[in-house]
């Protein structure tokens, strides 16, 4: 067990303050002598860690953070279009970081609304591209496999599909779905079966449906914390 789970589990009644997005949440002050450790940041000793991280890396430094999770990403990566402020693009960040992607593709407008990725951007890499073709050039430099997810004819039902182990999974906008530059750029596109009334799920629950999908078919469960 590390120092930090080893704290909060036998040794510690955490001291609950305000968090990164305003719920209590984290620990207190490092009780006792300090670890000889240079992951860890000396005013998170000090004062406690109220972030929304999980317990391995209480009171480490962002960069440390960021080095760890560099380490065990997984080979897949993530895009959105961004052509009209789609503002399910802070939910999409905050389940890639919970799935350890390799990057998020932001395409489109820089600006987005950063309160649903509840500060796990800070931890995530982004990566910003004016348009799809840059987009799919990148893909394509990187050995890539494009996957569109779009529920347009001719998608295959991602129930039965094989996901491409190194694979970059693009998501259109609220509403419109893929653009056709995106629809026509992927490898393969796949939709997700639904059985109710509405046309369309949100783009980032269908984000977060797709990317377990992905974990479920080549993640390793027993490295999950």
């Amino acid at each position: 067990m590390s120092d930090s789970r080893r704290y909060n589990a036998e040794n510690h009644s955490p001291q609950r303050g305000p968090s990164e997005w305003g719920e209590t949440v984290g620990v207190g002050p490092w009780p006792g002598p300090w670890p000889d450790d240079e992951r860890y940041d000396p005013e998170l000793l000090r004062d406690g860690d109220q972030r929304n991280v999980v317990d391995r890396y209480r009171y480490w430094r962002r960069e440390a953070v960021i080095a760890d999770l560099d380490s065990r990403r997984h080979p897949f990566h993530v895009a959105i279009e961004n052509f009209s402020h789609d503002h399910n693009i802070g939910t999409v960040v905050r389940t890639a970081n919970a799935f350890a992607a390799a990057e998020v593709h932001i395409v489109g407008r820089r600006r987005w609304n950063r309160r649903g990725a509840m500060v796990t951007d800070r931890y995530q890499h982004l990566r910003h591209h004016d348009d799809v073709a840059d987009l799919l050039g990148y893909a394509a430099a990187h050995e890539l496999a494009v996957v569109g997810v779009d529920n347009a004819p001719g998608a295959q039902p991602l129930e039965s599909a094989a996901l491409p182990q190194r694979c970059m999974l693009v998501f259109g906008q609220e509403g419109p779905g893929l653009s056709e530059r995106a629809r026509s750029g992927s490898a393969v596109t796949v939709s997700i079966a639904q059985y109710g009334s509405t046309r369309s799920i949100n783009a980032g629950v269908a984000a977060g449906i797709v990317m377990h999908t992905w974990i479920r078919q080549h993640a390793d469960p027993c490295a999950a914390w």
